[in-house]
């Protein structure tokens, strides 16, 4: 059994995905012609509270089509529905996928990720996947290698990576004007009033066995009776969830990993518990990660779930220039919140350098990936950088796990 007490080796987890060999070749078939006036045919799989909101995202998008939606959960389907009359509503995401969708957006509770993954690519359909791209290790083997074999149009759900503080950011590094970063600061900050945790989330009425398919929510983990309160607040247990890495460091890591064109850390560190609301969840709310990466640099984040103040942010720290990105960060006179992202040169090594802000505006995340379902284009957010930021979360879980430094190799084993 594996770290997280659910044996997933690749073996298994090809054949509890329903995933052969041969159907991987399907994706290989061409995609659907687009012209001009075509309308992008979209499907979604899982629309909970974070589906909805990229339900929303999809039907802003100018000549693009929600056709149909599947969910495991009858409420959820009448609230799909209620958003976008007319569409199509499944049960079973394997009758969706049978229908005629040129793109599927995966927004399913991270332990099903994959599964949902595998089966859209093998289907032939292109695929927006939320983040995090994968529950473990083991599973982002798998979908790396199944979209590297396909023709697939995959993009990640981590918006950051549509940010024109990232394009700016790299042009700065491309330009020298950092120097040499040894350093990366990051934070994420939140508060809830006491004796409310964040994610916790009410059980409603109808929230049993008669209305939810449990079997498919598990996913092949050990059958249990029905359980309501886990099935609405699955980011509480590490079972279905990697809990804040996977939530929330994972996109400022994978925006990290942007800037500075980083490869995977060679190890992670992880301290921190649950400190804030003692409600019987498993992940922890109090966190700070060290991840150490090749050529000499290391990358921190810090988060809370008991002090919202500082929002959260990066610092890039070179030798030449520093770039701080910051949003959510409360002035407490006005109570506004500010994003912003500056440069600043090191004037003991770099006197040539102006202070500089950031005005290269945000792209549309969901719009990029209808874009590119009719360029063939590579998405902001690729599976590379989907891949890389899902192995660097799981490695420092992981860490925080076993209580130990944890490297890429020994993360490989654990199968976590």
């Amino acid at each position: 059994m594996g770290i997280n007490g659910f044996d997933n080796t690749r073996r298994e987890f090809i054949k509890k995905s329903g995933v052969v060999a041969g159907a991987v070749l399907l994706a290989t078939t061409p995609a659907r012609v687009l012209g001009a006036n075509d309308r992008v045919r979209i499907g979604m799989i899982g629309v909970g509270g974070r589906g909805q909101d990229l339900l929303k995202q999809v039907l802003a998008v100018p000549n693009a089509q929600l056709v149909a939606i599947a969910d495991i959960y009858s409420r959820r389907r009448d609230e799909a529905q209620k958003l976008a009359p007319g569409i199509r509503t499944f049960d079973d995401h394997r009758k969706l996928l049978e229908t005629e969708l040129d793109g599927v957006i995966v927004a399913s509770p991270l332990h099903l990720h994959a599964k949902h993954f595998l089966d859209t690519v093998a289907a032939g359909k292109d695929l927006y996947c939320e983040k995090t791209m994968t529950w473990s290790i083991a599973e982002a083997d798998e979908c790396l290698a199944a979209a590297k074999k396909s023709n697939r149009v995959i993009q990640i759900g981590l918006q950051h990576e549509s940010s024109g503080a990232l394009a700016d950011t790299r042009k700065w590094i491309a330009q020298g004007m950092l120097g040499k970063v040894t350093q990366v600061e990051s934070w994420m900050s939140r508060n809830t009033p006491h004796g409310e945790g964040q994610w916790v989330r009410p059980v409603p009425p109808d929230c049993d066995a008669a209305h939810t398919n449990w079997t498919a929510f598990l996913n092949g983990r050990p059958d249990r009776p029905f359980d309501g309160y886990k099935y609405m607040n699955w980011r509480l247990f590490w079972e279905f969830s990697g809990g804040n890495i996977t939530e929330n460091m994972v996109h400022q890591i994978a925006w990290i990993m942007s800037a500075l064109n980083l490869p995977l850390p060679t190890s992670a560190y992880m301290s921190g518990g649950v400190f804030s609301e003692k409600d019987g969840r498993e992940v922890p709310d109090t966190i700070a990660v060290t991840l150490d990466f090749p050529q000499d640099l290391v990358v921190t984040w810090q988060s809370t779930f008991s002090n919202s103040r500082y929002g959260l942010g990066e610092r890039l720290l070179g030798s030449e220039g520093t770039v701080e990105h910051v949003a959510g960060a409360t002035d407490m006179v006005t109570g506004r919140s500010q994003e912003e992202t500056r440069y600043w040169p090191e004037r003991v090594n770099n006197k040539k350098d102006s202070v500089l802000t950031s005005g290269t505006p945000d792209q549309n995340h969901m719009a990029n990936w209808i874009d590119c379902i009719r360029s063939r284009k590579t998405p902001n957010a690729s599976v590379d950088i989907g891949y890389r930021s899902a192995v660097a979360g799981h490695m420092a879980n992981l860490a925080y796990r076993t209580k130990q430094r944890v490297t890429f190799e020994k993360a490989r084993e654990m199968k976590g």
